[in-house]
């Protein structure tokens, strides 16, 4: 297959017919499952902040892709870049103890002794729907069983029962 085919098929960037596009739509859906499958399973399971950047920024470059207002072939290297660049800081923030919290942020202790500090829940947006929520998921009905409760480095509330 030549130049010329190729353009028939997939398009030029200025000029595109809805086959094309549709053909553009079923390679970028397979070059994005493919690449998703390629990393970790964590990479849209648990959503941190490299996480939600990744799948924004995936989601801008194939829709460009697709749409043929961005070269083909360009942005399908420059996604596969951008999926082993967030690979490699995962793989990173895992070995490297310093590079987890810049990467993947800290855990924060929010509750201690059955008490919830409330400066730290308005400083991490968290209200108090978000506790109760929190604390049902533990199985409990009110702060007095809490031991500890954490906001995690994904956001979420981790209760630990007295």
């Amino acid at each position: 297959m030549d130049l010329a085919d190729l353009h028939l098929l997939l398009g030029r960037q200025d000029d595109i017919t809805w086959w094309q596009m549709s053909i553009r739509a079923a390679l970028i859906f397979l070059f994005g499952l493919a690449l998703v499958r390629m990393a970790s399973k964590r990479v849209f399971g648990k959503w941190g902040a490299i996480d939600i950047i990744l799948s924004v920024i995936i989601g801008s470059n194939l829709s460009r892709a697709l749409t043929a207002s961005a070269p083909l072939w360009e942005t399908l290297a420059a996604t596969a870049v951008l999926v082993a660049l967030h690979a490699s800081l995962a793989w990173a923030s895992a070995r490297l103890h310093w590079l987890g919290p810049l990467v993947k942020g800290q855990p924060c202790r929010i509750a201690a002794d059955g008490r919830f500090d409330e400066a730290e829940l308005r400083r991490h947006g968290v209200g108090r729907h978000d506790v109760e929520e929190a604390l049902r998921e533990a199985g409990l009905s009110s702060p007095d069983g809490v031991a500890e409760a954490w906001i995690e480095r994904n956001g979420k509330i981790s209760v630990i029962k007295r």
